[in-house]
């Protein structure tokens, strides 16, 4: 661990903060985003209802950590089956929830965009 840290500084390089953990650019700790190549990554289908409320919600796991990629992939799913929904960065992978069990629908979007997928 570093024991020494930017007090003040006019370089205003050095006074830029990451966007994630608003630590300096210098001390960030942050993942970096994995680039989107197709074919590269499968997708994990799974239902889950606990906690929700006895709401059912399709959750897809093992997408690319990529908050772009993500957010208009799931904006995209979402439009297209007509429910809500959202996305998540975890530790590991990207993840997208959709509101419902979408898995039919949201199997045969995922084809077309030739993204593979397992499970449920």
């Amino acid at each position: 661990m570093k024991n020494t840290r930017l007090v003040f500084s006019t370089d205003p390089k050095d006074n830029i903060k990451c966007p994630q953990c608003k630590e300096l650019m210098a001390e960030c700790r942050c993942r970096p985003e994995d680039s989107v190549k197709e074919g590269q990554f499968t997708v994990i289908f799974r239902l889950e209802k606990g906690g929700r409320g006895g709401k059912t919600v399709t959750v897809m796991d093992g997408f690319p950590r990529n908050e772009d990629y993500l957010k208009t992939l799931a904006k995209e799913l979402k439009a297209k089956c007509g429910v809500g929904g959202t996305h998540i960065l975890s530790e590991k992978s990207g993840i997208i929830e959709i509101q419902g069990d979408k898995r039919d629908q949201l199997k045969k979007i995922l084809d077309g965009k030739h993204i593979k997928y397992k499970g449920v």
